[in-house]
């Protein structure tokens, strides 16, 4: 089968595509074939070293299609079943094999190209909105990327919860993208101040919570945002790894709080993983949560859709289609 693997790590010019065998699935496992694959900024992370792992390796952590074979003792799928996943890495191929435990059944209503945008970006914007914090309906809530793959995600369900969403996006186009998305106003980071704006937009109290998947250049702006006992929940590091944080900071910025959430913690068990996919599915199928696939690149043009990813030159979710 092709595959993209990497021999090293460094910039895009290391994605390599590469002849490799399917390895058939062993007991409790699956093997898929793939229809669509969802390009993430943790894919970057791994290409660059950020995040270690052992090489070679087939990079990507999502995808959509069909279930090829299965090993022994599998009874939660049968050969044919549409599934999807967002798990360990090897996704950036034609054919993954994974452990059954860790996939899920595709309704019928879901296609492989919208579970193959939502999957790792519609989980973590699952656990984000429902059960990292206790948020209520009126609550004004900052998103940065707003018009990215998990920030279309995130606004639209922050927004059908209730919230009153704050997004920032770099230029108009973009702008234009988030608030079509879920969100009450935007801020164009590169000419305003975000934390001026928030506090003006908010009668100068600040919000409740900041989903941060930039990470160093905006973490500081995202404190200052924040009202008394609110919450920086950074997720992301597009701009590179944030910095410290000394704790007299969220002191003195008003008994702030800070955490630093993976979606492999808040999936753990089949049960959970489960739950999540249905809640999700639930939000795309109602047309609560409307999936906005922005770009498609062949499996072979792997290093063209990472760089665009970035460059910040895309919007929306990523595919990747074999």
């Amino acid at each position: 089968m092709k595959a993209i693997q990497i021999q090293r790590t460094g910039g895009p010019e290391v994605l390599a595509l590469v002849d490799v065998p399917p390895r058939p699935p062993g007991p409790g496992e699956i093997l898929i074939r793939h229809e669509a694959i969802g390009l993430n900024f943790i894919d970057v992370y791994g290409r660059t070293g950020l995040y270690p792992m052992a090489l070679p390796a087939v990079l990507g952590r999502e995808a959509a299609g069909v279930v090829e074979a299965i090993g022994e003792g599998v009874t939660r799928f049968r050969i044919g079943d549409r599934a999807a996943y967002a798990s360990e890495i090897g996704a950036y191929a034609e054919m993954n094999t994974i452990a059954a435990a860790r996939a899920v059944r595709l309704p019928d209503a879901v296609s492989s190209r919208t579970a193959a945008a939502i999957m790792l970006k519609g989980l973590t914007a699952e656990f984000l909105t429902r059960r990292i914090w206790p948020l209520r309906q009126g609550d004004s809530v900052l998103v940065h990327a707003a018009a990215g793959g998990v920030g279309t995600l995130l606004c639209q369900w922050l927004a059908h919860l209730g919230m009153r969403v704050i997004g920032t996006a770099g230029s108009e186009e973009k702008a234009a993208l988030a608030l079509s998305h879920g969100c009450a106003e935007v801020i164009r980071y590169r000419h305003e101040n975000v934390a001026e704006r928030v506090k003006d937009l908010t009668g100068g109290t600040g919000v409740a919570a900041v989903y941060d998947s930039v990470g160093k250049d905006t973490q500081e702006a995202s404190l200052a945002s924040l009202r008394r006992r609110g919450i920086l929940i950074s997720f992301g590091n597009a701009s590179g790894p944030a910095p410290a944080v000394d704790p007299l900071r969220l002191s003195r910025g008003g008994s702030l709080f800070l955490t630093r959430p993976t979606l492999f913690d808040y999936v753990v068990t089949t049960e959970e993983l489960d739950a999540a996919a249905e809640a999700l599915f639930h939000v795309v199928t109602s047309g609560a949560v409307k999936v906005e696939i922005g770009q498609e690149f062949p499996l072979a043009q792997t290093a063209d859709a990472h760089r665009a990813l970035e460059g910040r030159a895309t919007s929306g979710a990523t595919l990747l289609i074999p």
